[in-house]
């Protein structure tokens, strides 16, 4: 678990504009953002969620059956809002805009997806996505994402993902690009 913490905390493609809004300072960011995923993987994703990893990526796939467990309990908020400090109301702001838009219909949900930086282009997120895939393949569900990135648009376009929408989330954050796929037979990206 200490290795996923790590390597999300110095993760370059899910949602790196989204913590940087989070946590906009440069100095204390890498300890706050050690907190964090300690206490969402601890407290959430390692109870709700299909965690895959490899020796340098982590990806966290929330299945349908899942996603009521997935929401954080009254005290995982809590330490949440500790955590970001005077950013805590935009936390909460932002967390509200993206569930407002988040699809109802059953689906797979790539909660999470990370590369240590140094390893990044050598295939191990992609590597993690074609497996998320393969299981919501295998169940007939499609598959759903946020990025706050548009260079990784094209990243999950080659593995047939499609914008959805485009949320301007709250108090100045980052561009959210909500991305469907539809399921289909096995990923051979």
């Amino acid at each position: 678990m200490d290795r996923i913490i790590a390597i999300n905390t110095r993760r370059g493609r899910h949602g790196a504009n989204m913590m940087r809004s989070f946590f906009p300072d440069d100095a204390s960011r890498q300890a706050s953002l050690g907190s964090y995923f300690t206490t969402i993987f601890t407290r959430q994703y390692v109870h709700s969620s299909v965690c895959e990893r490899t020796a340098d990526a982590a990806a966290f796939w929330v299945p349908p059956e899942a996603q009521a467990k997935a929401v954080p309990d009254a005290e995982t908020i809590e330490e949440l809002l500790s955590i970001l400090g005077d950013r805590a109301g935009v936390f909460r702001d932002t967390v509200e805009t993206a569930a407002k838009h988040t699809p109802e219909e059953p689906h797979w949900y790539l909660a999470l997806i990370g590369a240590d930086p140094a390893a990044q282009g050598q295939g191990q997120g992609a590597s993690l996505l074609r497996s998320g895939l393969a299981k919501a393949d295998a169940a007939g569900l499609p598959a759903y994402l946020e990025s706050s990135k548009a260079a990784n648009l094209p990243f999950y376009e080659h593995f047939g993902f499609t914008v959805r929408e485009e949320v301007r989330l709250p108090q100045d954050g980052p561009t959210l690009w909500a991305m469907w796929r539809e399921p289909r037979g096995p990923v051979n990206a």
